[in-house]
């Protein structure tokens, strides 16, 4: 007697089965490992692999949080991905959906910042020191248009000095694509500043974040835009404890947005109430003259005799 058949699955199935018990078994993870085979077709997605002594795994970046990426990612790299471990299921591949690259350890980016900084120091980049205008006439003010700077940066104008013209110039603020919109809005700035004289003054700004975070600031050909300015520039990038290149190469630097926003401008109510002070010390004064001089007059009069 013949036993029945068990039923088959197809290829499709098994590897849709694979791909979920995969994901929902391991879910998302950090590796750390060499980069090879880094490959970045026009469709703007990243493909690599990640390899050690024993093993290498495919991975792929997607566009969407490829263009968040600083790090060079060069084949030899040693780097630390956050992903989501998946198996792609019309070629059964097993592979890593990567969410984040980043070096492996700071002490690399910090060993980068250093030659950098070693570098342009010697190339005279670090050299301006113009005063800004106080108060600016018009300021231009380089950021996200959604970021916290630009609310801090103005809302401190807005308290201090709203008389202050303002122009936001939006540009995105981290990632591979922050310092080459960051050295075309400085040289349009710069050319139309010529036709504009009321523009005098730029600010490029930021909030805090990790060294990462903030590696498009420490980029040498936005190091050198800002330094060849003919307007003078306030770098505030990060928090207090943040320094980066554009900070060195700039005329101010301000360790936070707000901390820009109130050394660009004076305190109108400061102003007012130093008027009052003053106002009060001229009226004291001028009473104190009147006095003294009336009393003079009266010895004068007291003094007078009558001719005949």
């Amino acid at each position: 007697m013949s036993q029945a058949q068990e039923p088959a699955l197809s290829i499709s199935e098994l590897n849709r089965n694979a791909r979920q018990l995969l994901e929902s078994g391991i879910g998302e993870v950090w590796v750390e490992a060499e980069l090879s085979g880094v490959s970045r077709p026009a469709s703007g997605h990243v493909y690599f692999t990640l390899k050690d002594e024993r093993a290498q795994l495919r991975c792929a970046l997607f566009r969407t949080r490829a263009r968040f990426v600083t790090a060079p990612m060069r084949d030899g790299d040693r780097v630390k991905v956050r992903g989501r471990v998946s198996l792609f299921e019309p070629r059964g591949d097993f592979q890593l959906i990567a969410e984040a690259v980043q070096p492996a350890g700071e002490g690399e980016l910090l060993a980068a910042f250093e030659r950098l900084k070693a570098k342009l120091d010697a190339e005279g980049v670090f050299a301006n020191a113009r005063p800004l205008p106080f108060p600016p006439r018009h300021l231009l003010v380089l950021t996200s248009p959604t970021g916290a700077a630009i609310r801090d940066v103005l809302a401190v104008l807005a308290a201090r000095w709203p008389l202050s013209q303002v122009t936001l110039i939006p540009v995105p603020v981290q990632g591979r694509e922050a310092a080459p919109a960051l050295i075309a809005a400085l040289g349009l700035l710069n050319r139309q500043s010529i036709l504009d004289p009321e523009r005098d003054a730029i600010l490029i700004t930021r909030g805090g974040g990790s060294l990462e975070d903030l590696w498009a600031f420490n980029d040498e050909h936005l190091a050198r835009a800002i330094f060849h300015s003919r307007l003078p520039v306030m770098s505030a990038v990060g928090h207090e404890v943040d320094v980066t290149l554009a900070d060195f190469a700039a005329d101010s630097r301000a360790p936070t947005p707000s901390a820009a926003a109130e050394r660009l401008v004076p305190d109108a109510a400061a102003l007012r109430q130093r008027l009052v002070q003053l106002e009060e010390r001229l009226t004291r004064s001028q009473r104190t003259r009147l006095d003294t001089q009336g009393q003079r007059l009266d010895h004068l009069k007291a003094r007078l005799r009558h001719p005949g």
